[in-house]
């Protein structure tokens, strides 16, 4: 097999992958937002908080160093392994000890069996990150795609479960817990290697140059992705936070769909290309002008049928997300346009630039969301606009110096999605002047989206055939999905 087409069935089966996951995770979260409150979801999204920061101290920097370096020794898997496995047991007793103390601090002392319990999704990733690393480093996306649908779909069942009986915010506590386990279980059946017990300081050291600027790019990371979560929850209490959260799950339900499929395959590929600068660059060019196709017009639709969404989706109780979800899904368009920046920037083996834009991020937002929190989640969600398109020029400005770019031709590529997904917005604000609104909430909805995709859909086959036909071909590329 090419290795063009291991990039595009790549592609194709962590779309599987995020497709099937975040499906059936979004039906567990509407089953959910129909059973409970914006008081529940704002004290679950609480006790992920911290999980999630703990969790960024955890393994993906040894992985990252697994998939980037050229030469990979027997002794830097082992290594790695009892190295996450020892950060792990570290955090998770981190993560008991602490929980009383996170609950005074939020004044919710609800948060400390869940927090507790939540802790344990640390130790379950912790010795499952090197075989993720293996797997991905040999583009293996179909071992991943079927293990994590596999615990995904238990975790679902579990949850809406658990929910019916009024189990109330354990539902998600133990789909999470669930899905970890027979994720986990899965993954070491999968892969072929174990760990022998050997841990050599060489290694680490080899490791530990290149993952150390990992972990603080995850640690900077989670509070550019939380930062707003945490002040919201401390500022205006865990109800305003159960509005933010359920208009936030749908931006990061699309990036995931959307913009996290072709992240995943780009590192394992782009690191393979870091000595041919042109390669490279063409590679760039095609995984943003693919995912600018599909985002835009995703982003765009979702701005315009926020209203639709909420309503339809997640009922009336819910209305406070309404503006909150139209702010931020222009931040979707932004984060897609650049999402491979990062990529590029460690394929080249340059994690250190990464850590200094992603502080430099982190440092302005987090002044801009404390700044913003005092008008309410609306004015978080502005913030969080603003500051990434601030951000966004500058990663491809700092791209640009290590695969001389043309920003000509970068920006040309968006020219017709953009014609694309504004024949496509206009064919949606004209349908909701015209429609009769006494129709049932989702099948409206679904009747949008069926306009707004015909509108893009044939708005894009006539204005940009060459797209078409390139994406066509990408499609013969894959040929049978085994």
């Amino acid at each position: 097999m090419s290795f063009q087409q291991k990039v595009v069935k790549g592609v194709l089966w962590t779309s599987i992958q995020n497709w099937g996951s975040q499906a059936l995770f979004f039906v567990t979260f509407l089953v959910l937002a129909r059973l409970l409150g914006p008081e529940t979801f704002g004290l679950v999204s609480l006790s992920t908080i911290f999980i999630h920061l703990i969790q960024a101290l955890l393994g993906q920097g040894f992985s990252d160093a697994i998939i980037q370096r050229k030469d990979l020794d027997r002794e830097h898997l082992d290594t790695a392994f009892w190295a996450n496995f020892g950060i792990g047991l570290f955090l998770f007793i981190l993560g008991v000890i602490s929980a009383p103390a996170i609950a005074l601090a939020f004044k919710q002392p609800d948060l400390i069996p869940i927090v507790r319990w939540m802790s344990l999704l640390v130790v379950f990733n912790s010795v499952n990150t090197t075989q993720q690393a293996i797997l991905r480093r040999e583009m293996n996306f179909k071992a991943l795609a079927a293990r994590q649908l596999a615990g995904q779909l238990a975790g679902t069942i579990v949850a809406i479960t658990l929910a019916l009986m009024n189990f109330g915010v354990w539902s998600l506590v133990c789909q999470q817990l669930v899905t970890s386990i027979v994720g986990t279980l899965l993954l070491w059946k999968i892969t072929r290697w174990r760990p022998k017990l050997k841990f050599s300081v060489k290694h680490f050291r080899d490791l530990y140059r290149f993952g150390i600027n990992v972990v603080g790019i995850n640690i900077l990371t989670f509070l550019n992705v939380r930062g707003d979560d945490l002040l919201i929850g401390y500022f205006l209490g865990p109800v305003a936070l159960g509005y933010y959260t359920v208009a936030y799950k749908m931006l990061v339900t699309l990036t995931q769909l959307l913009t996290d499929t072709i992240r995943q395959v780009v590192l394992p590929s782009f690191s393979r290309l870091q000595n041919d600068l042109e390669k490279m660059r063409r590679a760039f060019y095609t995984a943003t002008e693919l995912v600018g196709f599909v985002t835009l017009p995703a982003f765009l639709g979702m701005a315009v049928l926020a209203p639709e969404l909420v309503l339809g989706l997640f009922g009336d109780q819910w209305q406070p997300s309404i503006p909150v979800m139209q702010c931020l899904a222009f931040v979707g368009v932004a984060r897609a346009l650049v999402n491979f920046t990062g990529a590029v920037i460690m394929a080249m083996g340059k994690p250190s630039w990464s850590l200094m834009l992603s502080l430099s991020d982190t440092l302005v937002r987090i002044i801009a969301f404390a700044i913003a929190v005092q008008w309410g989640i609306v004015a978080v969600a502005i913030a969080l606009v603003i500051s990434t398109y601030l951000f966004a020029p500058i990663r491809l400005v700092v791209v640009n110096q290590l695969i001389p770019l043309d920003f000509l031709t970068y920006c040309k590529q968006f020219i017709p999605p953009l014609l694309g997904s504004g024949v496509m917005v206009v064919s949606l604000l004209t349908a909701k002047q015209f429609l009769n609104l006494t129709l049932n909430a989702q099948f409206l909805l679904g009747l949008y989206i069926l306009i707004g995709a015909l509108a893009y859909g044939l708005t894009t086959a006539i204005g940009a055939p060459d797209l078409t036909q390139r994406l066509l071909k990408l499609a013969r590329i894959a040929g049978p999905l085994a």
